[in-house]
């Protein structure tokens, strides 16, 4: 019994510990919840979903659907974004077609 409590104690301690990447990109749900803000100020509600990231040293592309309910609207609206996140800053937002591969063609060079 004493070892479950010291096992419990070593992985809460573990859990508790930020791990280097969570230091790396900053807080991704405040950078996101602040784009969110941001583009949308006439929000009453609102909810975000990551769909995928990638990471390139310190550098994050973070795939994001947005449903927000903005005032005197029916319907919510929905929205996808890739965000470029540098150094734990918002430094560029590019909204992308909803359904995959929907209007997207490789460039010709």
């Amino acid at each position: 019994m004493r070892h479950r409590w010291i096992l419990l104690g070593t992985l809460l301690l573990f859990l508790a510990i930020p791990g280097p990447a969570s230091s790396s990109t900053g807080d991704l749900g405040t950078i996101i919840e602040s784009f969110i803000t941001r583009h949308f100020p006439e929000s009453i509600s609102h909810l975000w979903v990551v769909n995928a990231t990638q990471w390139d040293g310190d550098e994050m592309v973070v795939d994001v659907r947005t449903v927000v309910v903005e005032k005197q609207q029916p319907a919510a609206i929905e929205n996808r974004y890739l965000l470029l996140i540098v150094k734990g800053q918002l430094a560029a937002a590019q909204r992308i077609p909803l359904e995959d591969g929907a209007d997207c063609q490789r460039d010709e060079t």
